[in-house]
């Protein structure tokens, strides 16, 4: 009898989960808000409802054996009903409960010894001039709770526009410093029900305009920098005693420090490469994790690989078929259409991947820029290049 996985939420990464599910024999049923959402195309069952539903995600509980999650925007409080009358959840609520809030989660780490961004919460009760007088701009604003691809973080150069957000929005904020990098970095880790824990390479992303365009494996780092950032993920995920996988966006900074920008208690957009790049894909190994099978290969399976996402540029209804079968043509290439009815400026659309046999730096630049001209329109396409 096949194992029975529920997944709040059905976006892109409940989708990409078909072919580790069929493999595995794990039945997947979503609860997620829409018909169209990509996720329900390939759900053994669906219930069509918002993932901070936990009446719905009562139901959902009755039709599986565990319960996972492709986002973090849940009611933690009453899903801690559920968990009491039984209901596992992998990762279990414990593991999510310090993570969802920004300003919460930045304590957490700075409590562990982790490095991160100086930061404070901002107060409504206090001035905010007095409040950050330790910090020099620009400074970087992020929304506590729900922010995601770049939506709720700021990046602000003086006290006007700082006021001027604060003042129209009713958001609760964390303000961090603005972090000089040479590179942005990313992990992607995983740690079974036993504690074992597997880490993919790390990966160098690039983003624009708080969105990731593109992630490169592996990133150009030093044999030290990538033994700390696996202590970090090694550190953080058995400190919360997670289980399933787990993303850490780091920034490496001009003096070659490592710091953590963010982190992703799911698979994540910088693991995307894994798919077609990977022995076992970040979604193949989530399904390991929570399901209770052993944890498998993370190695390359080539020398290098770049992922870039086809992200929308224009509020329309379109399914690109016109550049997407000229990306499919582009040697050793793989497409990932997720099958979205509605494209809007930044919707993460589908991502494309592209298998090196040498890592040649010089021919990812290429490869880039070739993908963004047949995607975007040329006003849209990137000009710097890492």
């Amino acid at each position: 009898m096949s194992m029975k996985l529920g997944i709040i939420g059905g976006g892109q990464l409940a989708w990409m989960m078909k072919n580790a599910a069929t493999k595995l024999g794990v039945e997947l049923i979503v609860q997620t808000p829409s018909q169209n959402d990509p996720a329900v195309s390939i759900a053994h069952d669906s219930i069509l409802s918002a993932v901070d539903d936990a009446a719905a995600t009562e139901i959902l509980a009755t039709k599986c054996d565990i319960i996972t999650f492709e986002n973090e925007f849940v009611d933690i409080a009453a899903l801690s009903l559920l968990e009491k009358q039984g209901v596992c959840f992998r990762p279990q609520l414990s593991a999510l409960a310090p993570l969802l809030d920004k300003y919460e989660q930045r304590c957490y780490l700075r409590d562990l010894g982790l490095p991160v961004p100086q930061f404070l919460a901002l107060s409504a009760e206090k001035e905010v001039e007095s409040q950050i007088e330790g910090l020099s701009f620009p400074v970087v604003l992020k929304a506590r709770r729900h922010g995601y691809d770049g939506q709720g973080t700021f990046i602000i150069p003086d006290l006007t526009n700082l006021l001027i957000i604060i003042n129209q929005s009713h958001t609760q904020f964390l303000i961090e410093e603005f972090v000089p990098f040479t590179k942005e970095l990313a992990i992607i880790a995983a740690r079974s029900v036993n504690g074992e824990i597997v880490i993919y390479p790390a990966v160098e992303t690039f983003q624009k305009e708080q969105v990731c365009r593109w992630v490169i494996a592996p990133a150009k780092i030093t044999k030290e920098q990538n033994l700390q950032i696996e202590a970090i993920a090694h550190k953080l995920l058995n400190s919360l005693e997670y289980v399933g996988v787990f993303g850490i966006e780091l920034f490496l900074t001009n003096e070659g420090k490592i710091l953590i920008n963010e982190i992703a208690p799911r698979t994540h957009n910088s693991g995307h490469f894994s798919l077609d790049a990977c022995e076992t894909s970040q979604f193949e190994q989530h399904l390991r994790a929570v399901c209770g099978l052993p944890l498998t290969n993370t190695r390359l399976n080539c020398s290098s690989a770049v992922m870039v996402n086809l992200l929308g540029y224009e509020s329309c209804q379109s399914n690109y078929q016109k550049q997407r079968q000229q990306l499919a043509v582009i040697p050793q290439s793989t497409v990932h259409w997720y099958g979205k009815i509605e494209a809007r400026p930044g919707r993460k659309l589908g991502h494309i991947t592209v298998l090196l046999e040498a890592d040649q730096r010089n021919a990812l630049k290429d490869i880039i820029h070739k993908i963004e001209s047949i995607w975007y329109p040329p006003e849209k396409i990137c000009q710097n290049f890492p």
